[in-house]
């Protein structure tokens, strides 16, 4: 797997000095990031294929993570064949969702300002290059899964902070409600780069 290292390194690279302000521009951070995910698909994939022969469930790798002023992590996702997450937050943190390998899908909702419930904002298809951002600023949340019934799925993830913590959200019966439950995330390991 050292292979891998040149282009964590340069992903993760990217991400850091991005995020060196509080509010970064997260399009600017997903073009760059999509530029060398475009470029080196063939390359990426053939590199993490250590991750993605065996699914023991969704695997959360740390490649970076910094404190201070503008706190920052970085991870890996490997997605299971078919692998969705239940609907959750992000703890009030920006983030940045990025396909490096097959596809997801993401469902997005917002909160209006006005305190109603959730409202669907849309459905995004990403694949290889692709990206899924959102601001820590208005409340959102979001469900992802594994397009592929067969392959493992990888996907780097950039946040302003450490996402050690969110909400899970179900729907409720009661029209347009949701109930929500404190979840925990852990991380898996971490890869050197």
């Amino acid at each position: 797997m050292s292979r891998h290292r040149h282009h964590l390194k340069a992903l993760r690279d990217i991400a850091l000095a991005h995020a060196r302000d509080p509010h970064p521009d997260l399009a600017a951070l997903a073009r760059e990031l999509g530029v060398v995910v475009h470029r080196d698909a063939g390359a990426i994939a053939a590199d993490l294929a250590g991750l993605r022969r065996t699914p023991r469930g969704l695997r959360r790798l740390l490649l970076a993570r910094r404190g201070g002023p503008s706190p920052l992590s970085v991870l890996l996702l490997a997605w299971p064949p078919n692998h969705a997450t239940p609907s959750h937050d992000h703890g009030g943190l920006w983030g940045l969702e990025m396909s490096l390998h097959g596809a997801l899908e993401v469902e997005a909702w917002t909160r209006p300002a006005t305190g109603d419930g959730w409202q669907l904002r849309g459905r995004d298809w990403l694949g290889p290059g692709d990206a899924h951002w959102f601001d820590a600023d208005p409340p959102s949340m979001h469900r992802c899964r594994n397009l592929s019934r067969h392959e493992v799925a990888l996907s780097l993830h950039v946040y302003g902070g450490d996402l050690a913590d969110c909400n899970t959200y179900e729907p409720d019966a009661r029209g347009g409600r949701w109930r929500v439950q404190p979840a925990h995330l852990r991380i898996d390991g971490a890869l050197r780069v």
